[in-house]
């Protein structure tokens, strides 16, 4: 298999991208030696995923680079702009909450999971793989020291000022709390003996001043401190910050493990299991990569196995490479592997069966409706109310796993209630733009089992000149699917209730209606938020706005207590608000 191709391709650096039947980039690579690495893939044994990519191949081409580290960064821009669907591990964009002392004249203590953060000025602590954590600490924080609440200055003092939990900075201007602000970000470095003595000092002062309720809440923080504090056992030299990146791989798959070591104590970790296309060597390294340049801040140290090319690293993050070969940090890296090993040996047999159940049916579903390929399924529904809010979900299926980077939303142009209509613009709105951006097209599209749907979903295709199969889901009389109608010719296709097929096309069918129900909700919710809000005075559109995306919906609203509007409102106005809502609907 391209063995003349093959026998063209130079020996030197370079990026590789690999194309489907219909020209579309489906995974891109780099190599130190283009020929060693391409040959690879079609004269080597291949399995599991790469195998599948492999099949797929229609055609390759290659950059020739002058070092690999510039092969490196041309990849990492190729797979940002195209996208590759068998680039799995750069498509992650999980991020982890930072605690944040915020730089402003009167700071303020936060949590914020940082989309940029290793460019912002802020005194940023963290990662906290432990949202919970994160919020707990911040909120006990918070209660210890008399920092900032509000995050606009009101006009007159709030409660926090009145129980002694901010200094007051509407009316004390000229307020020094450099020396909380050391305490503090002594704390979040690590300094637990201080927060332990604050605790106490707290919970003294509650109880000379009768405060019992205070002094048993300021308990129950104690000893979650000390639950936490226990379980920081590993430990570096005091005032190292660190990552520690180690992989265990076996079947097809590489476990990467993160161990979080802040102050020189193990304060979490995290764990990714992935289906291996390359090498090892380049798969972590895509891993760290990726890791640091979209949302987490890149520590003062790494801690990295040997494989490790510690120049590539250097050409793309700022920070120290270390590839311990014994003492502490050996250790460490050690255990990180073994936790690597026992994260993949606990979970390997439930991805595989998930992974077997997922290709299975869709491979039987392909033979079934007699396609050459189906890699990618998209699926539509429409919800109104009454003929108001006319919304309609796309969910996303590559080879029968949901990819819920792909879902979109669509709030239609119109409030007649008309399924036929709102059919057409969002077939229309979504194929065009994919038209319009040389996107990847999907080899099967879901509608509901309406006829009318059907037909109104393929003459909008024959419009954009496009040929991809469609097919409706036609339920009973319980709103059980019992059949799909093939949009060639109308026919039904059986489904037995035990089969794979079926149950992976229930799983889409519900993944599309949950997504466009919520977003419905939402919208609704929204809209009820602003009428309501309307009624308050003090309330205009800028302040209605602000409380819309900061909390969503009617009920987050009405859960809050009083001092948490306060933080949003002046005092007068949220109280005028918290009234009204605890006496909405009564």
């Amino acid at each position: 298999m391209f063995k003349d191709e093959l026998s063209l391709v130079p020996t030197k650096s370079g990026c590789y991208k690999m194309y489907n039947s219909n020209n579309v980039i489906i995974y891109v690579g780099k190599a130190k030696n283009l020929r060693n690495r391409l040959k690879s893939y079609f004269t080597g044994r291949t399995e599991g995923k790469t195998k599948k990519l492999v099949s797929e191949i229609d055609h390759f081409e290659y950059i020739v680079t002058f070092s690999e580290l510039e092969a490196f960064i041309l990849e990492l821009n190729l797979i940002k702009k195209y996208n590759p669907k068998y680039n799995i591990l750069l498509k992650d964009d999980k991020s982890y909450p930072y605690i944040a002392l915020t730089n402003e004249k009167y700071s303020r203590l936060l949590v914020k999971r940082e989309l940029n953060a290793n460019k912002k000025k802020e005194n940023l602590f963290g990662p906290y793989p432990n949202t919970y954590a994160a919020r707990r600490i911040v909120r006990l924080l918070n209660r210890l020291y008399p920092l900032r609440k509000c995050e606009n200055l009101p006009k007159k003092p709030c409660l926090y000022y009145h129980i002694n939990e901010c200094l007051g900075y509407c009316i004390n201007k000229e307020v020094n709390d450099e020396k909380i602000k050391e305490e503090v970000i002594s704390i979040l470095n690590g300094n637990n003996e201080r927060l332990i003595e604050k605790i106490k000092e707290k919970i003294e002062f509650n109880s000379m001043n009768l405060n019992y309720e205070g002094a048993l809440e300021l308990k129950k923080e104690l000893d979650y401190m000390n639950i936490v504090f226990e379980r920081q056992k590993v430990e570096l030299k005091k005032g190292i910050n660190a990552d520690v990146i180690n992989y265990y791989f076996d079947k097809g798959y590489i476990s990467i493990e993160v161990f979080f070591i802040r102050n020189g104590k193990l304060v979490g970790n995290t764990n990714n299991i992935i289906p291996l296309i390359t090498e090892i060597k380049d798969e972590l390294e895509y891993f760290i990569v990726d890791f640091y340049t979209k949302k987490n801040i890149v520590p003062k140290h790494l801690i990295v196995p040997s494989i490790i090319d510690e120049s590539l690293l250097l050409g793309v993050l700022e920070t120290k490479i270390i590839k311990p070969i014994k003492g502490e940090k050996k250790k460490l890296l050690d255990m990180c592997a073994l936790n690597a090993k026992i994260a993949l040996e606990n979970d390997i047999l439930m991805v595989f069966k998930k992974e077997e159940r997922s290709f299975e049916a869709n491979d039987k579903l392909k033979k079934m409706l007699n396609l050459e390929t189906l890699n990618r399924i998209e699926a539509f529904d429409n919800s109104n109310l009454f003929g108001s809010f006319t919304v309609s979900g796309l969910v996303v299926f590559d080879n029968g796993v949901p990819n819920k980077k792909e879902y979109r939303k669509y709030k239609l142009s119109f409030e007649k209630n008309d399924d036929i209509k709102a059919m057409r613009e969002v077939i229309y709105r979504r194929y065009f733009r994919l038209l319009k951006e040389h996107s990847i097209m999907p080899d099967l599209i879901l509608v509901d089992g309406s006829i009318n749907q059907i037909n109104a979903c393929k003459s909008v295709l024959n419009e954009l000149s496009l040929n991809i199969k469609v097919c409706g889901i036609k339920k009973d009389k319980h709103h059980t699917m019992e059949a799909l109608i093939d949009g060639d010719n109308l026919s039904e296709i059986k489904l037995d209730k035990k089969d794979n097929v079926f149950l992976l096309l229930t799983r889409i069918d519900d993944e599309v209606h949950r997504f466009t129900i919520n977003y419905h909700k939402t919208l609704r919710s929204k809209s009820n938020i602003s009428s309501l809000l309307d009624e308050i005075d003090g309330i205009g559109d800028k302040r209605k706005k602000e409380l819309i995306k900061k909390y969503g919906s009617l009920k987050k609203l009405k859960d809050l207590p009083l001092s948490e509007l306060e933080k949003d409102l002046p005092k007068k106005i949220a109280e005028n608000l918290y009234i009204f809502l605890q006496n909405y609907d009564k």
